[in-house]
């Protein structure tokens, strides 16, 4: 199915095109002196010292991306990816329709990963953007929590179609596979649940900061479990 083929080239770029960014931009936030006295200087507030924040969380993927010239590397990244996850959502919907032996059905999943998609370009518009009104930073919060809600009700259901669709495509796709992607997308969701209650209250930084770092990872990783989901086709 030309859909499949599709979809395991889009996983691909989903998830190597913000792993990517967000790492590099942590590496330039880290190493400053390597733009030291160039057009490329470091904004101060971008800097770092030696940190890894997926153990530490001595940063935040914000200090990290929001400055110059980390930003023409982030928000380009996250701009991109969107446009690719609209795509793959899509795809995936229409995978589905081709399943169920049905046409132009639009289901839940693709309307919320759209919705994500749509979100995390907001986001990533608005990140850096100083404006010291309390409206206003309330709303980039707000922005990036539907990101991560829509986003992971998404995957949630476009597994559970797959989840019952299992037999009828058994020979297109790794069993195993599907078992990774139901226990990542259940851990997310755990996550989330039982974070809330620190997320809310002040304080915790380095955790949240932490969480914040691999909770993307895992978020991106459901789509390179997508590339090794789906046999190669023909």
């Amino acid at each position: 199915m030309r859909e499949i083929t599709r979809i395991r080239k889009l996983s691909l770029w989903i998830f190597f095109i913000p792993v990517i960014s967000i790492n590099l931009c942590l590496f330039i936030s880290v190493n400053p002196d390597l733009l030291r006295d160039t057009f490329f200087e470091v904004d101060p507030i971008g800097r770092s010292g030696f940190t890894i924040p997926y153990i530490d969380g001595s940063l935040s993927i914000s200090r990290a991306s929001r400055t110059f010239p980390q930003y023409l590397i982030f928000k380009p990244a996250m701009i991109l990816t969107s446009i690719l996850l609209i795509f793959y959502w899509k795809n995936n919907n229409n995978l589905i329709n081709d399943l169920y032996g049905i046409s132009n059905k639009s289901f839940n999943f693709k309307t919320f990963g759209i919705l994500s998609a749509i979100f995390l370009i907001i986001h990533a518009i608005l990140l850096g953007i100083k404006i010291e009104i309390q409206i206003f930073k309330l709303l980039r919060r707000v922005i990036l929590l539907s990101f991560i809600i829509f986003e992971i009700i998404a995957q949630a259901l476009l597994v559970y179609n797959f989840y019952k669709l299992r037999d009828r495509i058994k020979s297109l796709y790794d069993p195993f596979v599907l078992k990774l992607k139901l226990s990542l997308v259940s851990v997310l969701i755990v996550v989330a649940i039982l974070s809330l209650p620190l997320l809310i209250m002040k304080g915790n930084t380095h955790f949240k900061h932490g969480l914040e770092w691999n909770y993307f990872i895992g978020v991106v990783g459901f789509y390179l479990l997508t590339r090794f989901f789906w046999r190669r086709t023909t």
